[in-house]
């Protein structure tokens, strides 16, 4: 299977060794996004602006893939203060329209930029 490597100007540059995304044959995988938006700005004003950017970007990612939050399977999501878990996975949640993917929550001590939520994916074509 052919490695492709997925880029978009939708989201911030990579700001390290790593792809924005990676997909192979029917698979995506996202690396983690935080509250950066192209500009190099933090939303991070409220949990809730934070974690729609986040999800802004994730978007913009599985749209360059020519997929969409229904191709998500899995996702793994970072916070630094698990008292944010109702308010994040509310507008996580408001993302989805049925069949939610399986996930992980993890408590962190510290994010890059200071973030307080960054969540990865990954999506399979359907």
């Amino acid at each position: 299977m052919e490695k492709k490597i997925i880029f978009t100007e939708q989201v911030p540059a990579p700001i390290g060794p790593y792809s924005q995304a990676v997909k192979i044959g029917n698979t995506l995988y996202c690396s983690g996004q935080i509250a950066l938006d192209t500009a190099g700005n933090m939303h991070n004003d409220s949990i809730e602006a934070e974690t729609k950017q986040v999800m802004h970007n994730i978007k913009a990612l599985l749209n360059a893939a020519d997929m969409d939050f229904s191709n998500i399977v899995k996702t793994t999501i970072f916070i630094t203060d698990m008292a944010d878990f109702a308010k994040i996975n509310g507008v996580y949640a408001a993302s989805f329209e049925a069949d939610f993917p399986a996930r992980e929550t993890v408590q962190v001590s510290a994010l890059p930029k200071g973030a307080n939520v960054e969540i990865s994916v990954t999506a399979v074509e359907h």
